[in-house]
């Protein structure tokens, strides 16, 4: 399973010459900006440069300043930076005739005479927020009056973390396969022997094994013990709960990985059959239910050109009419996993969200379909319990479909 560093090297960098060339063009024309300035010192990164380096940085260098032109006919793009960003931007930086790299960069602005000069500033979307005061300070300054002319790139910055190239979608639902496979394994007895294995144990059994594969981890996975007597058990990073996991526990998982750069994120459940039982309890497969009805009344949702409050607001009318105790809370996932995109509902806004949930959907992006339902179970004497699923899904634009399936059935042991 591990990924071969060279090849996936050499894969980066050809998909991010292709996204360069086919994707920022488009998004600069869609977003009416002919001027696009990307800028950050090493360390300092703003989080959409990282995405724009070649595999072999993996970090900038000194200051990394990149730059595009764009009047809806041509397209020009450029490094004003000490050392040439591989052949994917060519410099335009000559530090021995022009030692003030701001200055090179205002005369280079100056030359095309751009309308708007974007920045990634946002107080809406922290991955579009990364040009850094003092960076913001030096670059206003040596534009001087071309100043004026600053606007910000949101638009362009979250376009550019969010969309995928058609030719992404087999890589991240091979992304999703990977995970779906150690998700599984995971909730099997692979991994778990009633009454001796804890929820900690589990949630390191995923970590190693996910470094074992090579791959990476975005967030420390999560497991959830919920059982008959009302008790809930959580395993944080923060506050470890050394809970036993034994037969008659519904176990709740939240898991993700890191392949070929995009980020996968995923909750299944899991039941550990008590002696005698065939399967789980009526109320328990009545809940996945409900939660797989809630997914397909979403996905049913996604409409290019909806914001994600009218997609949550829809989706909890329609759940609410069929009776369904729902919370929706969606986020789009890609490049990072809470990634650049509209959100669709928090657990605790589920009015909407201000300002990110103002965002519209567009075509060729990935979101993660999360959400929980509460539901009764009569065999716990009428407890209530929440059953969270979160699977992952891409839009093309007309459709929202998984990109690797989901969770049909409840597990069990």
């Amino acid at each position: 399973m591990k990924v071969d560093l060279r090849s996936s090297a050499d894969r980066h960098d050809g998909l991010l010459r292709r996204r360069l060339d086919d994707l920022v063009p488009a998004l600069m024309r869609r977003a009416g900006i002919d001027c696009w300035v990307v800028t950050g010192r090493e360390y300092a990164e703003d989080p959409v440069l990282r995405t724009m380096l070649p595999a072999t940085w993996l970090s900038g260098r000194r200051r990394t300043t990149l730059i595009w032109f764009d009047d809806g006919e041509r397209h020009e793009r450029y490094s004003v930076a000490r050392y040439p960003v591989a052949d994917l931007f060519p410099a335009v930086w000559d530090p021995d005739t022009e030692p003030d790299q701001w200055k090179r960069l205002a005369d280079l602005i100056a030359e095309h005479d751009p309308a708007k000069i974007a920045i990634d500033t946002s107080p809406t979307f922290a991955l579009a927020d990364g040009l850094t005061a003092s960076e913001h300070s030096s670059l206003v300054g040596a534009l001087g009056p071309l100043a004026d002319r600053i606007v910000s790139g949101q638009d362009l910055a979250i376009g550019w973390l969010e969309t995928r190239l058609p030719e992404e979608r087999a890589t991240f639902a091979k992304a999703c396969s990977v995970a779906h496979e150690i998700l599984r394994r995971g909730l099997s007895t692979e991994a778990i022997t009633p009454d001796v294995t804890s929820s900690e144990d589990l949630v390191w059994w995923y970590r190693q094994t996910v470094h074992e594969a090579g791959l990476a981890s975005w967030f420390h996975p999560t497991v959830a013990i919920q059982r008959k007597d009302g008790s809930a058990r959580t395993s944080y990073a923060t506050k470890p709960d050394l809970a036993i996991i034994s037969p008659g526990d519904l176990v709740h998982v939240d898991f993700g990985i890191v392949r070929e750069g995009l980020c996968t994120d995923q909750q299944e459940h899991l039941y550990i059959l008590e002696p005698g039982e065939t399967s789980p309890p009526r109320g328990l497969l009545d809940g996945m239910a409900a939660a797989k009805r809630t997914q397909d009344i979403l996905m049913s949702e996604f409409v290019a050109g909806r914001t994600g409050n009218e997609i949550l607001a829809a989706t909890l009318a329609t759940t609410k009419a069929e009776s369904i105790d729902a919370l929706v809370y969606t986020h789009s996932l890609g490049l990072h996993g809470h990634a650049a995109g509209p959100t669709i509902g928090l657990w605790d806004q589920q009015g909407g969200v201000p300002g990110a949930g103002d965002y519209p959907l567009f075509a060729n992006t990935g979101h993660s379909i999360e959400l929980s339902v509460d539901i009764t179970v009569a065999e716990w004497n009428d407890q209530h319990v929440r059953i969270m699923l979160e699977q992952d899904a891409w839009f093309d634009g007309n459709a929202c479909e998984f990109l690797n399936g989901r969770q049909e059935e409840l597990w069990t042991i």
